[in-house]
């Protein structure tokens, strides 16, 4: 069944090759991207292309996560919206103490507070129709291993993994689904490193290089090594078009796509039935699935 997509953070990475998939797979799909006529035009002329070029229905959209203004203008040009996918994020790089906490607070907005503005512009309409998907991309940080200088990224994602398992009960009487995708750490086929934030406060990450001197570097060549050499990040995309291609009551509540096993899965299983068997205890097993 076809559905209409909104994909946030599209202009590359996951966003940009989970919104081509998607749109392969037959959906309409509405790839937000910020400052579409500005540093993001090439992106955009790229969808274009790629739509033009396999007969697809894939449509760039302007939107800023971090406004509510582009977030309620964006879902009002889209129109009817049955699939959210909760992806746009940003990385950082550095020691967590030399980050202002104003950037800490940048982090968080982009990774976790835009998620609510999107949410608050898209599920009145959900909620109406009894229907509707929320997929949430999140990271193997969460539950799995956390290697230095990443810090607030971590954080947040692990704040945005917390939020969306409360949603996904909330929602669930609405008949809304909700489902996590947990990427591991794939060190190429996205721009997460690439356009990193780096600390502000630069006299402190000096301090840390004295002792730690080539730290990220090191962490990088060892996140390389542990990743198989057939690891494509085009996985995370195609288990997004699977997910959102599975009825209702049936979708995975998180799927993990980790090559380099840094043990997320293991955790968040014992984890996630840990979260069952708590609701079975409490007489609410009915808020862990959709309402059919």
């Amino acid at each position: 069944m076809p559905y209409t997509v909104l994909v946030t953070g599209a202009s590359s990475g996951f966003g940009a090759l989970t919104a081509r998939a998607l749109a392969d797979a037959g959906h309409t799909v509405h790839a937000g991207i910020r400052q579409t006529t500005g540093r993001n035009a090439p992106a955009v002329a790229d969808a274009r292309a790629y739509a033009a070029q396999h007969g697809v229905d894939l449509r760039p959209l302007e939107l800023d996560v971090s406004s509510q203004e582009s977030v309620d203008a964006a879902v009002a040009e889209a129109g009817r919206i049955d699939v959210v996918v909760h992806n746009a994020g940003h990385m950082v790089l550095g020691p967590t103490e030399s980050f202002t906490p104003e950037q800490i607070a940048e982090i968080y907005d982009t990774n976790v507070v835009s998620t609510q503005r999107v949410n608050r512009a898209v599920l009145p309409q959900m909620r109406e129709r009894r229907d509707g998907l929320l997929v949430w991309v999140g990271s193997s940080s969460t539950y799995g291993g956390t290697p230095p200088y990443l810090g607030p990224y971590f954080g947040a994602k692990a704040a945005m993994d917390h939020l969306a398992k409360s949603y996904a009960v909330e929602l669930s009487r609405f008949g809304i689904d909700t489902a996590l995708v947990v990427p591991g750490s794939f060190t190429s086929g996205t721009n997460h490193f690439a356009h990193a934030m780096h600390p502000s406060d630069t006299a402190t990450a000096e301090a840390y290089d004295a002792l730690y001197g080539g730290l990220m570097d090191d962490v990088g060549k060892a996140l390389t090594a542990l990743a198989p050499a057939d690891a494509d990040v085009q996985d995370v995309a195609r288990a997004i078009v699977r997910i959102v291609g599975t009825p209702k009551g049936e979708r995975p509540f998180r799927t993990t796509i980790d090559p380099a096993d840094d043990g997320s899965q293991r955790v968040s299983d014992v984890a996630d039935t840990v979260r069952a068997e708590f609701y079975a205890r409490i007489g609410m097993p009915d808020l862990l699935t959709p309402r059919v």
